[in-house]
């Protein structure tokens, strides 16, 4: 099975601005503010807070590491954004806030996104002694080459 990118992922920035969307999460929407929105609410990869803070800091160099830092933590607590530790050590930010797992290409490091429905996940209310209230599958391996015709 090859992962799949959902051709619009559901994110919070589908249709409204980041400012719009922003303020509707009850967060000020600051110039450090929107220039992190621009790029972690639109992205399909799945960035770490240092791949944030160098992307944004190429627009906006003033801004600090701190202010990264802060803000992504700020989105992810007013529901704007996902964290997820996919690999020990290793908060990645997800702007696709629809269910779905991942699949991790251990040549590149790349996380893509696999559709929800692509994999059947038995028996989790069966497990005794869990209460289980979300799930996610990670896969790890090597993407397939395409094939040439």
């Amino acid at each position: 099975m090859r992962p799949t990118k959902p051709t619009k992922p559901t994110t919070a920035s589908s249709v409204l601005s980041e400012a719009e969307l922003l303020e509707r999460h009850g967060v000020l929407p600051s110039a450090q503010r929107l220039a992190i929105a621009q790029y972690v609410l639109r992205t399909d990869e799945h960035p770490s807070a240092d791949q944030v803070f160098a992307k944004v800091k190429r627009a906006l160099p003033m801004v600090s590491r701190a202010t990264v830092y802060n803000t992504l933590n700020l989105f992810v607590d007013r529901g704007l954004l996902r964290a997820h530790v996919l690999a020990e050590g290793k908060v990645v930010f997800d702007p696709n806030l629809a269910p779905h797992h991942h699949f991790i290409d251990e040549e590149t490091g790349a996380i893509h996104d696999v559709p929800w429905s692509a994999l059947a996940v038995s028996n989790v209310d069966a497990l005794e002694g869990f209460d289980v209230h979300e799930y996610q599958v990670v896969l790890r391996g090597k993407l397939k080459k395409a094939r040439s015709t």
